[in-house]
């Protein structure tokens, strides 16, 4: 089995070449033909060099610089489409998820009965508030997307690398690397790992920008708020009709004083609340849409550093350089 990982890289600069360090005597243990690929998402600090530099020395790793910060989703979709063999590994650039743990993944995957692996942690390893952020993310991925897995999914996974081919049309700036897989396989499953605290700094994902990725998500890949939006129509319909009824009721009643003006403001606030609920809905699909037809792109690449292998051509390594663990090439 050759492997392919790929490493979304922003603000690691320090992290980085202590996970190469870790990682490549690991992918020697497990797989004679493997690359690691570093996409660097337009981040402001040293992590570019870091990661050229790591490209220099080792001749199993590869650096890709994108012209500006496209978002971890878009990263890895810029790497996955530069590997070259059979599965592919992602995994975070701050030693959260251990290289050791890879096998794991890739013992998953072993025969033809899944095409997809999540490492799923033993214990969460954010807070609380962070948790459960997440966990309503992929809530709303496994009801309102169809995603049945959802709630196993993670960003340390292993993958049969065919499954690009499924979304290979991908495009815009809100991608889902996650819905993008399950459009290609419904065979997935995950394995328990152990992660690893964060060694240095905070991760990006706060609970306000990972309620932002479900919307994203939401809008970007299901009609769900559309149906909600019908149905919302259809049930003020309804009551509409009660309070119709009911006035008129008490009209033959002879119990109808003077105006009503307070049946009339409640129906016409409760109307026009539907109403723009139901065009500020539409008017982020059609914005969406308008977007999409601009043809704007999921990321550019800037430059890259280290030898590049075409996905459609067989690999040939060259010789690879003996690692040293004094950082000695």
């Amino acid at each position: 089995m050759s492997v392919s990982v790929v490493i979304p890289c922003y603000r690691s600069a320090r992290a980085l070449p202590a996970l190469v360090a870790r990682l490549l005597p690991v992918l020697r243990e497990v797989s004679v033909r493997h690359e690691v690929i570093l996409v660097v998402d337009g981040c402001p600090d040293d992590t570019w060099r870091a990661a050229s530099d790591l490209a220099a020395r080792f001749d199993v790793v590869r650096a890709i610089h994108l012209s500006r910060n496209y978002g971890q989703h878009n990263a890895l979709v810029a790497g996955i489409r530069e590997a070259a063999f059979d599965v592919v590994v992602t995994m975070d650039d701050d030693l959260q998820h251990p290289p050791e743990q890879i096998p794991l993944l890739l013992a998953a995957l072993e025969g033809d009965r899944l095409d997809l692996v999540y490492g799923v942690p033993y214990k969460e390893e954010h807070g609380l508030v962070r948790n459960l952020a997440s966990r309503w993310v992929k809530a709303a991925m496994a009801v309102a997307l169809g995603v049945r897995t959802a709630r196993a999914i993670s960003a340390f996974r292993a993958f049969r690398t065919r499954l690009r081919d499924g979304f290979q049309d991908l495009s815009g700036p809100h991608a889902s690397l996650d819905v993008a897989l399950s459009w290609a396989t419904t065979r997935v499953g995950s394995v328990k790992v152990r992660m690893s605290e964060r060694g240095q700094g905070r991760s990006a994902y706060t609970p306000r920008l990972l309620v932002r990725h479900a919307m994203n998500m939401l809008l970007g890949y299901s009609t769900t708020p559309l149906r909600v939006a019908s149905y919302l129509g259809f049930l003020v319909g309804v009551i509409g009709l009660l309070l119709g009824g009911a006035v008129l009721w008490s009209f033959l009643a002879g119990e109808t004083t003077v105006a009503g003006f307070t049946t009339i403001a409640s129906m016409v606030a409760l109307f026009s609340s539907a109403q723009l609920m139901s065009i500020g809905v539409l008017g982020e699909y059609v914005g969406r849409v308008h977007g999409s037809g601009m043809g704007r792109p999921a990321y550019v690449i800037r430059e890259r550093a280290g030898a590049h292998v075409p996905a459609d051509l067989p690999y040939r390594p060259a010789a690879t350089k003996p690692y040293r663990p004094d950082g000695v090439n």
